[in-house]
This record gives structure tokens, C-alpha cells and sequence, in this order.
């Protein structure tokens, strides 16, 4: 695919086939992270890739529960107030979170290197540069996914799931985990939600806004 062609086809998928990916072909996109702005230059950012469903299965444990709790005290809430076809992508979302990390078999854990200041008390807005590198790199290993006919799926952590992932794969203490990011073919039977219509010329501020 053309370049442009990759970015207008990028699409979030939460439903995959049970085809598995090659071991090359993750590698190679993988690489196409690595290959993103990286503050410092140092490209501080380490992959742990589980296979397997009893490996999946204990890094996943604590998200059911917490999607539970999330969802059953927030989304009478945020159908009030959300975009209708935003609230048409988070009730889809929601109840997959679990299980499309599983379903693709392929389940990607970037761990950043986080130094200085806590995370969630930066000092200042230069103290998020190896988070905002992170993120670089994470969009480019989803493009990546895209141009190679794969699809990918992401679950940002909530409560406690980012601390029992370091205790399981055994992370140093000084990175942090950026995501879980499923990576798979997708589904025959995954849905095709609307996307918001957006018209770049609405986007775009001269000089001032």
C-alpha cells in the first residue's frame, strides 16, 4: 500500500481471525517502531511479546474485573454525554477489552523508560518526552500493521493492570507500560463502525485561532 493509502485504512479492530502471525513479520513491524522521533535519541523502548493463552491469560487477569466496575458505573453516564457515534465505538469496545487481547494471539506490551519524574507527576511538560516518544513509536507499529494486512486493538491500562504486568514479565522499575496492543488478522465478522467525518479545512487555524 501507498503511504496514504496505510493511514486511510488504519483502523482500530477488536474482533480477529485465529490465523497466527508470523514471528518475521512482527519483527518487522516492530522495527518500524523503533524507527519513530525518539526523545534523546536513545529509542528507550522495550517489547515483551506473549503467546500462548495460559501466558495471555495471567497478564490479562485483572482486566475483566476492572471493566466491570468501569462499565457499570459509567456508561448510563456517558450516553448523555458523548457523541453519538463515539458511544456507538465505546459499547462496542467495552465488553471486548479481554478478550480481543486473547483473540489475537499476539499480544505486544511496550515498556518505556521513565525517568525523572513519576508519570502521573511529571514536573513539567518535558518530563512526558519518553511517554510522548512511546506513543511515536506505538503509532508507527500500528501503520506498520496496516501496510503488512494486519489489524491491531489497544487497551490502555486502568487501575492496577499496569503494576501486575511489570510484577508478571518482570520489568525493571524504572519503565513503565505504555499499553497492551493486540496485533492480528481480522475478523470476517468484525463490525465496521462509523468513522467520525472530520473535514480538514475545519482543522486548520491561520495565524491565529
Amino acid at each position: 500500500m501507498e503511504f496514504y493509502e496505510v493511514l486511510e485504512n488504519r483502523r482500530t479492530v477488536r474482533d480477529f481471525s485465529d490465523k497466527e502471525v508470523p514471528d518475521e513479520v512482527l519483527s518487522k513491524i516492530l522495527g518500524a517502531g523503533l524507527k519513530a522521533p525518539s526523545n534523546d535519541h536513545l529509542r528507550q523502548l522495550e517489547f515483551v511479546v506473549v503467546r500462548g493463552y495460559e501466558n495471555i491469560i495471567k497478564i490479562l487477569a485483572p482486566i475483566e474485573g476492572n471493566i466491570a466496575s468501569f462499565t457499570k458505573s459509567n456508561v448510563s453516564d456517558l450516553a448523555e454525554v458523548m457523541d453519538k457515534d463515539e458511544y456507538a465505538m465505546f459499547v462496542d469496545a467495552m465488553p471486548k477489552q479481554q478478550r480481543m487481547l486473547m483473540q489475537s494471539n499476539c499480544l505486544v506490551l511496550p515498556f518505556f523508560r521513565q525517568i525523572g519524574s513519576p508519570l502521573l507527576k511529571p514536573k513539567n511538560l518535558s518530563s512526558l518526552n519518553y511517554f510522548a516518544s512511546a506513543w511515536a513509536s506505538i503509532e508507527n507499529i500500528m501503520l506498520g500493521a496496516t501496510a503488512e494486512g494486519l489489524a491491531c486493538a489497544l487497551h490502555i491500562p486502568i487501575m492496577d493492570e499496569s503494576e501486575h504486568v511489570k510484577q508478571v514479565v518482570g520489568a525493571p522499575a524504572d519503565y513503565e507500560l505504555a499499553c497492551f496492543l493486540a496485533i492480528g488478522y481480522k475478523s470476517d465478522k468484525a463490525p465496521n463502525l462509523k468513522q467520525k467525518e472530520i473535514k480538514i479545512a475545519d482543522k486548520i487555524h491561520k495565524n491565529k485561532w
